[in-house]
């Protein structure tokens, strides 16, 4: 998470490298990089209410099949509460990084995630944003977004690459428990900066969610609870996540692009009203939220007009469209990527039966 101050320095020398700090200037005269206390206050509280609400509901109901639609609710809540600690770790929320990273610690541990390593993979992320071998969000064993990624899967792997597009969306409901088991790994290996802080978080999020559900909940449905839940907050992260990058274009390393430009053009925006902002956390106003990461979330609708007038006054392509469009060119391309190995396949059948 490259701060503007960190990413103007970048942006000066050569014509190219300078338009950045020409957008910087417009979107600071607008005011739009100021802090929102009184939005984060207001969020955040009634954030934390719902999750909290949430578990309740899950309390009064007791050992009932409708405790699915707890599960359901609950993983929304998770996600919004994840979306805030997403923030925190941008520094949107406090002017200090103390209090953001106090606060995003915090948030994590009530989702059963490590805000330290989520923060370290997050950073590596928007330096490079689709950039091969560089993004860890491009970095994902069963898929491939890159030729170079698909010729290099070997066994189960390339299967799964060959039909990731149907694929894509059931391998999400893993993300959930890929996110925690990310998290245990970090803080066993060590490293982070606040590892007992938040191995105790961890320790105590798994230790107090096992045995909340199977005190109030039998096992058979306390199995098919958490199965619900942690399925559906995988999936609500990672199809908020998805159409940010994937799809777009992808680079390799040692690229030449600016700044300005390696963000624009490796990042889409979803359009629609306040109710995709808040479905989706304001990561639908990628391409701002990538030049601007410290930029407050509901800032982010006002400085997306300005942004993109300034890319077509200097020729930049601006990737935008609605939620189900964005979907499908993510399903588009990662069919296309997987195309070169079904066609190797069905090349080596035809001469398998020919002989």
């Amino acid at each position: 998470m490259e701060s503007a101050t960190s990413s103007t320095r970048a942006a000066s020398g050569t014509r190219q490298r300078s338009d950045f700090a020409d957008l910087l200037d417009i979107i600071t005269k607008a005011g739009l990089l100021r802090r929102r206390p009184v939005h984060y206050a207001v969020k955040g509280t009634l954030t934390l209410l719902a999750f909290a609400g949430a578990w309740v509901v899950f309390a009064v109901l007791g050992d009932t099949w409708w405790q699915l639609f707890t599960a359901a609710f609950l993983a929304v809540a998770c996600t919004q509460v994840a979306f805030l600690g997403h923030d925190a770790g941008h520094k949107q929320i406090f002017p200090r990084r103390r209090a953001n990273d106090a606060l995003g610690i915090g948030l994590a541990g009530l989702v059963g995630m490590s805000y330290g390593w989520w923060v370290h993979k997050h950073n590596r992320h928007h330096a490079n944003p689709n950039v091969d071998g560089a993004d860890p969000d491009i970095d994902i064993a069963p898929l491939a977004f890159t030729p170079r990624q698909s010729r290099a899967k070997r066994g189960f792997l390339r299967w799964t690459v060959k039909y990731q597009a149907f694929l894509f969306f059931p391998l999400l409901l893993l993300e959930g428990l890929d996110l925690h088991w990310s998290g245990v790994k970090a803080v066993w290996r060590g490293g982070l900066k606040a590892r007992w802080v938040e191995a105790t978080l961890l320790a105590t999020h798994i230790a107090g969610y096992l045995t909340a559900v199977f005190l109030v909940l039998s096992p058979g449905k306390a199995f098919v609870f958490i199965a619900v839940h942690q399925g559906l907050w995988g999936l609500y992260m990672g199809c908020s996540f998805a159409p940010n990058h994937k799809g777009m274009l992808t680079l390799a390393a040692g690229h030449h692009l600016d700044f300005l430009r390696k963000q624009v053009l490796t990042s889409h925006n979803v359009t629609g009203g306040r109710w995709v902002d808040f479905a989706l956390g304001g990561l639908n106003f990628q391409i701002e939220h990538h030049l601007f990461p410290s930029m407050p979330r509901p800032t982010l609708r006002r400085a997306q007009p300005l942004v993109r007038a300034f890319c077509a006054s200097r020729g930049i392509s601006y990737s935008a469209g609605g939620l189900l469009m964005s979907y499908a060119q993510i399903l588009r391309y990662l069919h296309e990527v997987g195309a070169p190995l079904r066609a190797e396949d069905a090349r080596r059948r035809v001469r398998a039966t020919t002989r």
